[in-house]
């Protein structure tokens, strides 16, 4: 029989006491160890994030979650406005490091563009601070959006919806790549892109920052775009790569009204099937970072959608990354949403949901109230030490501890001539034709053109929105050096040849919507000496709720120029220069020939011109439907009751959904010709593949691009199909009278559509495929589930 040991209870205390006293002093071992030893060790990041996670207190942990705007630090009359030349106040710097142990910095200082010079100066005095104080550097992020927008003399290409109708994943690749360097060799290591929402309401002011509104083109796109920011290893330590944020899950832009950040209702159904694919590609892509929509759906704020943000982006989807707040959303959700009583209580909903990092962006009541909601239970430990460790992990992976800033002179290649040509290049293949009677273009050399329109003479309305500033409005301020659409005309053609006069301008000073100088008749006078009429209309530079509309109608002063041009009985040049597609189904029929360039950047009169002149042959496509109607408005993969084929025998009340031009249309200045599709097989497995072939020729008489679309329409199924869906496109170049095989592999899962159970699922029965005017039925002989 064993004998019981028995300690008294004095014993039992001593015991606790030299455990507690061991463990305290291993933690306070831990937290003397310097940081740098860990950074140097062989550790994997994981093991390192975790080492120094262990030294952090409270307030260092819940200061990494804080992200500061660049206002609030800089010498100034308040945080909003900052003294020019804008210069670090070093008290202020002191309070938000020193103090708040904040860990991230976002934004330009006063909305405005700096050096590359200046942002060295800055960012290097609030990283040597940090990792003095701390030993943990700053991240440091920026809305880089088609281009390094608030860096002077960085390389612009076209807005995201321009690099969408290239059609050609490869220059989204290139842009994201040159994007990328540099940003980094503006200091800063975190890009607030690409964005994956879908464009699939024309009304909203964001269409133009998306990929449009095509599931498929949108995730090869978004691809294509981390491929570049990250490199296809997303390795991050290479010092001309970014971290990439994927925004902004999920579901904005679907807003019923089409305001922004206005309600969506959206069935889940929907939601998986037209919204959600992009950032699953994205995710899977390697995307380190994600930033999250700032509306509400079906009533939840997103920020404090612990389904959408733990339960379907990290579970479901696997996401490892860091999750952060758009500009003040937290706050949010206490002052404009109401599902919080107070701003402790938002911060409490928004980081058990799910968020990583705060926006704050102006005060430091976030870190009071964390550290308070931790204290108090409400908050635990392990959701801070989880967000912290991959804020952690993401500074470990961009290689800030060992170079938490670059020198000045490490990128050479900072806006040089080979990035000028990719950008251009861009811009010339998104320029996209959609109308030609007569073949009035290309416009012959000593053609006289009259040059008129609100867009004419702008590089503010070239660019647009996030532009060396939010809104764009600081645009002049910084292109000089670049051509309008007049200037670059003018070079073309020869400024004997070309004149110019506005008949209506922006209000540069006002609204983007606000018009003035209306001057009509002098319009219609000059063009008594012209021969062609190039009349750009379009938008002013916005984004965001700045640029809700009440009207999708083209404004009624450019409707009146239009009117009156072709009232000349001079042909006209109708050149779209705008983010949404603003409808002109008033006045179309008049226009001889329509062009689109969407926002093409500083190189888009360029490119344009070149167009114009036949240098180049137009070859972008529609990444959008371009609606006729303000009532009629819709997508091109609608469900079939949207615009029914008419049936034999029956009225029919709703014969088609009118689009102005379809998505996917584009026309060029040569002809093709589609013939012999060919599949390997009419019937498939789910578990197998198809190959399809088709034959495309070039039928003009000058070299062009042309954008091979594969869509598969499904016949009948348990949930009402779509229309019909892109599944397949590729970009080819031919000669004029040259052919070429196009082959497409399609696999039998690319079919899954989200059927009631929320879940993938492939059903057996026929297809139609459809390449141009070229289709084949096949059949899927099983069905299959996906999990």
């Amino acid at each position: 029989m064993k004998k019981k040991l028995i300690i008294p209870f004095t014993g039992i205390l001593l015991i606790l006491f030299f455990w507690k006293t061991t463990i305290t002093q291993a933690i306070e071992q831990v937290r003397k160890e310097p940081i740098s030893e860990i950074i140097n060790s062989n550790d994997s990041v994981e093991k390192k994030a975790e080492r120094i996670l262990q030294k952090l207190t409270l307030e260092e942990k819940v200061g990494q979650m804080a992200q500061i705007t660049l206002d609030v630090i800089t010498k100034g009359e308040n945080v909003y406005v900052s003294d020019e030349p804008i210069t670090l106040d070093q008290k202020l710097l002191e309070e938000a490091i020193i103090k708040y142990k904040i860990g991230s910095v976002l934004n330009t200082a006063n909305n405005k563009a700096r050096s590359r010079e200046k942002w060295n100066e800055v960012i290097s005095q609030i990283q040597d601070l940090a990792m003095y104080e701390i030993g943990i550097p700053v991240l440091y992020g920026v809305d880089a959006m088609h281009g390094t927008t608030y860096t002077e003399g960085a390389t612009f290409f076209p807005q995201q919806i321009g690099m969408a109708a290239t059609w050609n994943p490869e220059l989204v690749r290139k842009g994201a790549e040159i994007t990328a360097y540099e940003t980094r060799a503006s200091s800063i290591p975190w890009n607030f892109s690409p964005v994956l929402d879908m464009g699939r309401n024309a009304l909203w002011p964001r269409i133009w920052e998306t990929y449009g509104e095509d599931v498929y083109l949108t995730t090869q796109m978004g691809e294509a775009a981390i491929n570049g920011y990250e490199g296809i290893n997303n390795d991050l330590s290479n010092p001309n790569k970014v971290a990439a944020c994927i925004k902004h899950f999920l579901g904005y832009g679907a807003e019923k009204s089409g305001k922004d950040r206005t309600p969506a209702y959206l069935p889940e159904i929907e939601l998986r099937e037209h919204y959600l694919p992009s950032y699953k590609a994205a995710i899977d892509a390697g995307a380190h970072t994600i930033m999250i929509n700032s509306g509400i759906i079906n009533g939840t704020p997103v920020h404090a959608d612990y389904k959408l943000l733990t339960e379907l982006l990290r579970h479901e989807l696997g996401f490892k990354g860091v999750v952060v707040t758009d500009w003040a959303d937290i706050e949010n959700l206490h002052q404009r949403d109401k599902v919080a009583d107070t701003q402790k209580e938002a911060v409490k909903k928004a980081i058990n949901a799910g968020i990583d990092m705060s926006m704050i962006p102006y005060n430091f009541k976030f870190t009071e109230y964390l550290i308070e909601l931790v204290n108090e239970g409400e908050v635990s430990m392990t959701r801070i030490d989880e967000a912290v460790k991959r804020i952690i992990k993401l500074k470990l992976h961009l290689g800030l501890f060992e170079k938490p800033y670059p020198s000045i002179d490490e990128y050479p290649n900072f806006g040089s001539k080979a990035h000028e040509k990719a950008a251009y290049d861009a811009a010339v293949e998104s320029i996209t034709l959609l109308k030609n009677k007569e073949n009035l273009l290309p416009l012959k050399m000593g053609t006289k053109i009259l040059v008129t329109g609100p867009n004419a003479h702008s590089m503010r309305t070239l660019n647009g929105g996030w532009t060396y500033s939010w809104q764009g409005e600081k645009v002049e301020e910084f292109a000089q050096d670049y051509n309008t659409i007049y200037e670059a005309v003018q070079s073309k053609f020869g400024k004997e040849n070309v004149t110019y006069a506005a008949g209506v301008e922006y209000n540069h000073y006002g609204q983007y919507h606000e018009e003035m100088n209306i001057d009509i008749d002098a319009v219609v006078e000059a063009a008594k000496s012209s021969d062609v009429i190039l009349l750009c209309l379009g938008e002013n530079s916005y984004t965001e709720s700045v640029g809700n509309l009440h009207d999708l109608y083209i404004s009624q002063n450019q409707r009146a120029l239009a009117e009156a041009m072709a009232a000349t009985g001079k042909p006209v040049v109708l050149i779209l220069n705008e983010g949404r597609p603003r409808l002109i189904s008033q006045f179309n029929v008049e226009m001889k020939a329509i062009v689109q360039i969407y926002l093409p950047g500083n190189y888009g009169g360029d490119a344009l011109a070149s167009i114009l002149i036949g240098e180049h042959n137009p070859s972008g496509k529609l990444p959008y439907s371009y609606p006729m109607y303000p009532n009629a408005l819709g997508n091109y993969d609608h469900k079939p009751s949207e615009a029914q084929e008419k049936m034999e025998g029956m009225y029919d009340y709703n014969s088609s959904l009118p689009f102005q031009f379809p998505f996917g249309f584009g026309l060029s200045y040569t002809t093709f010709e589609y013939s012999d599709l060919l599949l390997s097989k009419k019937e498939i497995d789910p578990n197998e593949s198809v190959m399809v072939q088709v034959k495309v020729k070039n039928t003009g008489s000058v070299e062009g691009k042309e954008v091979v679309q594969l869509y598969v329409k499904d016949l009948y199924a348990s949930i009402t199909p779509d229309n019909k869906r892109l599944r397949k496109f590729e970009k080819i170049n031919l000669k004029a009278g040259e052919s070429k095989v196009v082959t497409f592999k399609l696999k039998a899962e690319e079919l899954a559509f989200v059927g009631e159970d929320l879940k993938k699922i492939l059903e057996k029965g026929d297809f139609k495929l459809m390449i141009a005017d070229q289709s084949e039925v096949f059949r899927v002989t099983n069905m299959k589930r996906y999990q």
